[in-house]
């Protein structure tokens, strides 16, 4: 009947709009996490590649692009599109983190970098000596 009908559309239209801001966090949340992920693997990809090829690796942190670079010498080995295949902001308390044949970080002392999508944010700090360590939220 027309009464059940307006009721099941009420009580659906309640729910949904309890449903849907969860939702939304939780994508956010997946979101960031796979970004914060895929940082973590870039710088340790730099690490190894430093150590790998004897040399000191670079990896760029472009803010506005949203990407990280992995660049040895003069070639560029990887780049990561990680705002645009995700939605996320980055953020760094530097553009560039060196990292030496020995694998330690050159020249700098410990690196934040900060993934964002809405309310959501996980952090990731690279030490002098070459590790990452994340702060999940």
């Amino acid at each position: 009947t027309l009464v059940e009908l307006v009721m099941t559309s009420t009580l659906i239209g309640i729910l949904a709009s309890i449903a849907l801001p969860k939702g939304a966090q939780m994508m956010d949340h997946l979101r960031v996490r796979q970004a914060a992920h895929e940082v973590w693997a870039a710088l340790s990809l730099g690490r190894s590649a430093a150590i790998h090829r004897a040399g000191y690796t670079r990896v760029i942190i472009d803010e506005t692009g949203g990407s990280i670079h992995l660049r040895h010498a003069t070639d560029t080995l990887r780049r990561w599109p990680v705002g645009a295949a995700h939605g996320v902001t980055l953020r760094a308390s530097r553009d560039t983190l060196t990292f030496a044949p020995t694998g330690l970080g050159h020249g700098a002392s410990n690196t934040t970098i900060v993934v964002s999508r809405g309310r959501r944010a996980d952090t990731l700090v690279v030490s002098r000596l070459g590790r990452v360590r994340a702060s999940w939220q």
